[in-house]
């Protein structure tokens, strides 16, 4: 059994079948891509995987157990985190504060806002904050204010606030969404430094190919909220059906 299991999830919108019967296994410690054309229904499965959307049933386990009517910050306090399409990050304040916003979310289970303006007195969440800086080469930019950095720094900067609650499944929505081809590549590097340095299982929705075949260790495509076809990236490279899906006619 996978570190996630999702079993028979059906998602209507109206008479819109966004989910139709979604079966997904991601094993533990790997890199899972889930790809498929625009509409394909890869956003709403992550919402339903980090408790945005209640699907009208089938069921989602992590680690055996279900997050199925959990609020987002629970699922988080389970051990899942998500990177959104865009960063999502405390614009006016620093680099280094917006890593200890969720060191104190950790440790005292809520965000401590009003403790931001005596950060420096608490010196282990400092050190902690300061250990995630440098894991993402981001120690030097610790002062720096987040709205000043490049998309590509801010979406390092959001890794880091993710990376610092020790998640044990990362959910990355488009994490190169928007970016220069220069910092799509260093994005790669750091999340391939990130998988070799800490147990961690990611799970990533993805336009750029050139990111998923760089990654991925099994890929999933799904097609009008199906799941089409799931295999290793050599094999859905020349697959008919993913080429179906993708250029509208099938190409043998």
């Amino acid at each position: 059994m996978g570190i996630l299991e999702v079993k028979g999830i059906n998602k209507r919108f109206g008479g819109l079948q966004a989910l139709g019967d979604v079966n997904l296994s991601i094993a533990e410690n790997t890199v899972h891509a889930i790809i498929g054309p625009n509409g394909a229904g890869k956003s709403t499965l992550l919402n339903v995987l980090v408790g945005k959307l209640i699907p009208d049933s089938g069921s989602v386990l992590f680690e055996g157990t279900s997050v199925l009517g959990r609020k987002p910050h629970e699922i988080n306090q389970m051990g899942i985190s998500r990177v959104f399409q865009t960063p999502e990050i405390f614009a006016d304040l620093s680099v280094m504060e917006n890593v200890m916003i969720p060191c104190f979310a950790k440790r005292d289970g809520a965000y401590a806002f009003n403790a931001i303006g005596g950060v420096t007195k608490h010196t282990d969440i400092r050190e902690q904050a300061e250990a995630i800086l440098d894991d993402v080469n981001m120690l030097d930019k610790r002062e720096m204010i987040a709205s000043s950095m490049s998309r590509g720094d801010k979406r390092r900067l959001e890794m880091a606030m993710c990376l610092v609650q020790e998640p044990r499944l990362l959910l990355l929505d488009e994490p190169t969404a928007g970016m220069a081809r220069a910092d799509t590549n260093n994005t790669i590097d750091l999340l391939k430094e990130i998988k070799e340095k800490r147990d961690i299982t990611m799970a990533i929705i993805e336009h750029d190919m050139h990111v998923v075949f760089s990654m991925a260790e099994r890929i999933t495509v799904l097609a009008q909220g199906t799941p089409l076809v799931e295999d290793t990236p050599d094999n859905i490279k020349g697959h008919p059906k993913v080429r179906e899906a993708y250029l509208g006619e099938a190409q043998v």
